[in-house]
């Protein structure tokens, strides 16, 4: 295993953590954008609709994807641009 390899694993698991905070409050405000007041419904919720639970829930794994994908990106690329090596 390369020495960038293992340098970058805690960056990895940093940047992690950061963007599953930063997922939460972007899902958050995009419930709210879609008109809904309350805080979005979990699989179990009774007094939700399978199409309230199944939205937020597609919702929520689109909004989580693509936030961990960035961020993922941005600490590759910022790697590549100080040590001119991407990280595996």
């Amino acid at each position: 295993m390369k020495a960038l390899t293992i340098a970058y694993k805690p960056v990895g698991l940093a940047l992690g953590a950061v963007s599953g905070m930063l997922a939460g409050t972007v899902f958050k405000q995009a419930w709210k954008m879609l008109g809904h007041d309350e805080d979005a419904p979990d699989a179990t919720d009774e007094d939700r609709t399978w199409r309230q639970v199944l939205l937020a829930a597609t919702l929520q794994g689109a909004v989580f994807a693509a936030v961990k994908a960035a961020v993922d990106r941005f600490g590759a690329t910022a790697t590549r641009r100080l040590t001119g090596t991407w990280p595996d």
